[in-house]
């Protein structure tokens, strides 16, 4: 089942299911007002929306049409966000650009940040942020979103958690990183609201992409129009889904309804580094991954990062082209301040 989050003039929104594709939704605000409040109570819960949602595709019950710019991210908040760095092509790449040599336990254990959940932006709102200068990036990646998972639970409990996925673009202000990361405490400026997809589906709604650890479909991200990326999100994922899930909840319980993200998906080609998708490759999920190939290959980086003005579409679909995800798609614009 697909499932969104209307606007509707508060901070959470509206619980609607969606159609598979994704033309028409109903209203599910009867059994949960909210996709949190779903998940709070998924066991109960989720077979009346199933219920709700095989309806809906009989035309069964009322509908109305479901627009992906009345969306707010399916979570438009939650209690915990968690980005991994599954893709350690992309790791490793950003790391020889920069000379730094890469510890062998990167390809063990799963490098992972918390990131800010109290704010996410709505899928097709815009990017707004003040200075061009601190090198404004994209990063399409997918994420999971969980139902309780204890304390240090196995991988195949980790697996059995997984609830919904959903496409993210993870905003990173690249110029900002250096300086918060030699100060040894991590991420916090430099990684201003994420962005996830108009729909949440099931993982029944990927079918045989979903292996259960990996999704094998190609994300497409376009800049200003253009093909930038189509790296497929099963291939080079060094730690599947399962193995994330069960890194962040080593040390805490993770609360129904925790976010955790798969990092930048990369592709390698032929054993090194990738190539845009006009020269044969998959191109790139984030502008910081062609940057340090052209480092690499020609001592400084010559394609820019985000300008104001600038369109960013990430989305993904099934073997047959249709869009699974809906699409998130974003201009980013200067931050006017309002006292």
């Amino acid at each position: 089942m697909k499932l969104a989050t209307l606007k509707n003039g508060t901070r959470d929104g509206r619980l609607v299911v969606v159609s598979r594709d994704l033309t028409r939704c109903t209203d599910a605000a009867f059994l949960a007002p909210t996709l949190q409040a779903a998940l709070d109570d998924w066991r109960r819960i989720a077979p009346h929306l199933e219920a709700l949602a095989e309806s809906l595709e009989h035309g069964a019950v009322p509908a109305e049409r479901f627009h992906e710019h009345d969306a707010l991210s399916p979570l438009p908040r939650a209690y915990q966000w968690a980005d991994g760095s599954a893709y350690v092509n992309h790791v490793e790449l950003v790391r020889q650009a920069r000379g730094a040599e890469m510890p062998e336990s990167f390809w063990s254990d799963p490098l992972m940040y918390q990131g800010g959940s109290d704010s996410f932006l709505a899928p097709r709102d815009p990017i707004r942020l003040a200075d061009e200068a601190w090198g404004i990036d994209l990063e399409g990646e997918v994420a999971v979103v969980v139902d309780d998972v204890p304390m240090g639970a196995s991988l195949e409990a980790a697996g059995e958690a997984i609830r919904l996925f959903m496409l993210v673009n993870d905003v990173s202000l690249r110029g900002l990183i250096p300086a918060e990361l030699a100060k040894g405490f991590g991420f916090f400026q430099s990684k201003p609201s994420s962005a996830f997809s108009p729909v949440a589906v099931t993982p029944d709604e990927l079918g045989a992409a979903w292996d259960g650890g990996k999704v094998h479909l190609p994300l497409a991200v376009d800049l200003n129009g253009r093909p930038f990326g189509r790296a497929d999100a099963g291939v080079d994922m060094t730690f599947d889904f399962p193995r994330l899930v069960a890194h962040a909840a080593k040390t805490r319980p993770l609360a129904a309804g925790s976010i955790i993200g798969s990092g930048t998906v990369s592709n390698k080609l032929d054993g090194g580094p990738g190539k845009p998708v006009d020269q044969g490759g998959a191109g790139y999920s984030c502008i910081a991954e062609i940057r340090t190939i052209e480092t690499i290959r020609d001592g400084r980086p010559t394609t820019p990062f985000l300008r104001f003005g600038d369109t960013v579409r990430i989305e993904m679909k099934d073997a047959a082209g249709h869009s699974i995800f809906g699409a998130i798609e974003q201009t980013v614009e200067r931050y006017e301040r309002r006292d």
